[in-house]
């Protein structure tokens, strides 16, 4: 037999409503008193039953979240961050890494109170569904009729090309995925040549390296072709895995990382320290991302017109030990 309410009023000699606004965490119900029912109730084994409070406050308390892959580093991590930044919000997280079509369809029987979806390729699906339900992203503003929290891409690779300028690098080689259709990855080679142009530093072959893929082999490969050739003082990765990649292939070449070469690398991740060397890195730290994200859809789903629709985070840069100055040739 199921813990009801009106049990845990009788065992702890309050009234109904006072039990009900105590599980609610309401202000109006005194700390020890609401300490006492919450022991209670758990001591009791009483689950709450969602389909009720669903009815009563038209909200499943539900997160649906949207992601095409947690094989890389940096998606499984921000997916582990937001898991937290929600729950803390007292809400629950549904994970899909099916197609856009399929994810919305199924968060709708789910009935979820918003949606935050990882848009890669796919800014037209989510558009088609942003009328019915609540959803945020993260990357590139511009074509969305849905909040966007856009990270600054080009200002990132411009940052890192004013940085490793300053460290007295002029010749230069961005390596990461040039796909046409992937406007992350599309910003950032933008925001590279801009910053080259801007510096009055010349583009060559050895200067865009194109991996064709966003794995930790893609950018290892990419990069042992490099250092075949013409070898630059300093390399961009454009991401945790592309960088990874690249730190293996320059130690395997023989190179000393940041005696011989400076390398740096986009995302702000915790695992960016724990690298075979410490990697210099820019982009929004995932935890502010993950805070961003998750309040942004909490004040949608509260009102669609508090929230704007593209909201700029600046990225950071954080120093470790894989630069260094050098001499400008």
């Amino acid at each position: 037999m199921s813990i009801t309410i009106k049990d845990i009023a009788v065992a702890a000699g309050v009234s109904f409503s006072t039990v009900s606004k105590a599980l609610n965490d309401s202000p109006l119900v005194k700390a020890n008193t609401k300490s006492k029912i919450l022991q209670i109730a758990k001591e009791m084994g009483y689950e709450p039953n969602f389909a009720a409070q669903r009815l009563v406050s038209k909200q499943s308390k539900t997160i649906g979240l949207i992601w095409p892959t947690l094989e890389r580093m940096t998606p499984s991590t921000l997916v582990t961050k937001l898991n937290e930044v929600i729950s803390q919000n007292s809400y629950s997280m549904i994970l899909s890494i099916d197609s856009i079509k399929n994810s919305v369809e199924m968060f709708k029987r789910f009935q979820v109170d918003g949606i935050i979806a990882f848009e890669e390729t796919s800014v037209e699906k989510i558009n088609s569904y942003s009328s019915t339900i609540p959803i945020v992203s993260y990357g590139v503003g511009g074509e969305n009729n849905y909040p966007v929290i856009d990270v600054g891409y080009q200002e990132a690779m411009f940052t890192a090309v004013e940085y490793l300028y300053h460290l007295g690098h002029r010749k230069f080689s961005f390596v990461g995925d040039f796909s046409p259709v992937d406007r992350r990855q599309i910003e950032k080679y933008k925001g590279f040549q801009k910053a080259m142009d801007h510096f009055g530093l010349e583009i060559d072959d050895q200067s865009l390296i194109n991996t064709g893929g966003l794995s930790w082999f893609d950018g290892y490969t990419s990069t042992t072709r490099l250092l075949s050739g013409s070898r630059p003082t300093a390399i961009i990765g454009a991401s945790y895995d592309i960088s990874s990649g690249i730190i293996r292939a320059v130690r395997e070449a023989k190179l000393i990382i940041p005696k011989d070469i400076s390398v740096m690398g986009y995302d702000n991740i915790p695992q960016m320290a724990t690298l075979e060397t410490p990697l210099t890195s820019v982009g929004v730290p995932i935890d502010v991302l993950a805070d961003k994200m998750v309040n942004t859809l909490l004040h949608y789903i509260q009102d669609k017109n508090s929230v704007p629709l593209i909201q700029k985070v600046p990225p950071t840069l954080t120093e470790r030990s894989s630069c260094a100055q050098t001499v400008a040739m």
